[in-house]
């Protein structure tokens, strides 16, 4: 199974998304805040590289900022 997601003004939505339901798939709607903290996870994880850095360190390149 896989997901899309499509963001459309709110007259659109419903319209996609009765299609979808007469299609037999699953509709979830999703607002702005979760469509924003799902894609930061993604961003998060397109640049994760397993390494791990002391508190020291982060806090110094805040500081710096």
């Amino acid at each position: 199974m896989s997901t899309i997601i499509i963001k459309a003004d709110k007259a659109n939505n419903k319209l996609l998304a009765d299609l979808a339901k007469k299609l037999g798939g699953n509709v979830f709607n999703v607002d702005d805040d979760q469509f924003e903290d799902l894609m930061l996870g993604n961003l998060m994880d397109s640049v994760k590289t397993g390494k791990t850095v002391s508190k020291t360190t982060i806090l110094k390149k805040l500081k710096s900022k």
